[in-house]
């Protein structure tokens, strides 16, 4: 999978993994990240995620990364809110009040762009990626968000039933790739009403990752 397979879909408007409405998983369990009236939340791979417009009337400033230029700018659309676009290397910077999107390959994201983060929701990022990039895309997120809390949501299938995106991914590979770093807790784990995409029965699961004290080993 590269950069183009997302580019087509978004160009061609098969974007069946975008929700309608604010992730209820988010809604119920976002407590659980600690964060003040104020926080900065990032969204890796947001995409155009109407979880953003509930953070953000939430009182909570947002940023996110995204590869899609189309989704962005539908993104903001949907806010009714029109950014300041800055160049910065290899990236395009789309800022409004209390809202920070990065448009490139979130690979190429450095922590002195994005800056401070002070929790983390994974929703769409980690599946979306085939398994052979998502140990190095673990490792980046923690480095660039400083081991920064994070609310993570995943499936789980029979891989061989249905083709990714989104991929399955256990609770063991997630123990895994972060559990050196992170105190990790299982919230809630739901059966996909209908099955995922109605072809296969599935579990949708929300994790808690914690920094372990001294950053673990």
């Amino acid at each position: 999978m590269d950069t183009q397979f997302w580019h087509d879909r978004w160009a061609s408007n098969e974007i069946g993994f975008h929700r309608n409405e604010a992730n209820p998983l988010l809604v119920k369990y976002l407590d659980e990240l600690s964060l003040a009236k104020d926080g900065r939340v990032f969204l890796p791979l947001c995409g155009k995620t109407l979880d953003i417009g509930w953070l953000l009337s939430r009182g909570f400033r947002v940023a996110g990364a995204e590869l899609s230029a189309i989704a962005i700018k539908q993104l903001f659309a949907q806010l009714g809110v029109t950014p300041t676009i800055t160049r910065v290397g290899t990236l395009d910077q789309f800022r409004a009040p209390q809202l920070d999107l990065f448009v490139g390959d979130v690979f190429t994201l450095t922590p002195e762009l994005l800056g401070q983060v002070d929790a983390t929701y994974d929703r769409a990022a980690l599946v979306a990626l085939p398994q052979d990039m998502r140990g190095r895309y673990a490792e980046h997120l923690t480095t660039l968000t400083a081991h920064a809390p994070q609310l993570l949501i995943s499936f789980e299938y029979d891989q061989q039933a249905m083709e990714g995106p989104p991929f399955s991914v256990s609770e063991g590979e997630i123990r895994k790739h972060y559990g050196q770093r992170y105190d990790i807790t299982v919230l809630a784990s739901l059966d996909v009403p209908g099955g995922l995409k109605g072809r296969c029965p599935a579990t949708e699961s929300v994790y808690s990752l914690k920094k372990k004290p001294f950053g673990g080993a």
